[in-house]
């Protein structure tokens, strides 16, 4: 297959399944002339990353989770390890996000939002950290 073929079957953009071939996460045949000969295993590995990607894995943590998968001797712990510490940083980030949103819903409820100059918003945002 070529790159075009692998692009549309995988959804991935072609310079995407370039830039995943210079890091070396997938490595694709070389015809004569040059041209990339992507195999059936290609494919896959590319739509795994794909969907790594899309669940928010790190380029490192998506070539050690497609190291397991093509260690037939891996061990699920491994592989659950790697998720269980993502499915954490997510969930620091949607903390982190929420209490943004509280404060930032605190201040413009607090902002009368009229003609009068003093906003409680720009108070907020100028005030020095402790």
């Amino acid at each position: 297959m070529n790159i075009g073929e692998v692009a549309e079957r995988t959804s991935l953009p072609t310079k995407t399944i370039r830039y995943y071939e210079d890091i070396g996460l997938v490595r694709p045949l070389r015809s004569d002339n040059g041209y990339r000969a992507f195999r059936e295993s290609d494919l896959h590995k590319l739509a795994f990353l794909g969907r790594a990607r899309a669940l928010g894995f790190s380029i490192e943590d998506c070539r050690t989770l497609l190291a397991l998968y093509e260690d037939e001797t891996r061990e699920s712990a491994q592989v659950r390890a790697v998720a269980q510490e993502h499915l954490s940083a997510i969930d620091a980030k949607i903390a982190q996000l929420q209490s943004m949103r509280s404060t930032l819903a605190h201040l413009v409820h607090c902002c009368a939002g009229d003609k009068r100059p003093d906003c409680p918003i720009l108070e907020d945002l100028a005030q020095l950290p402790e």
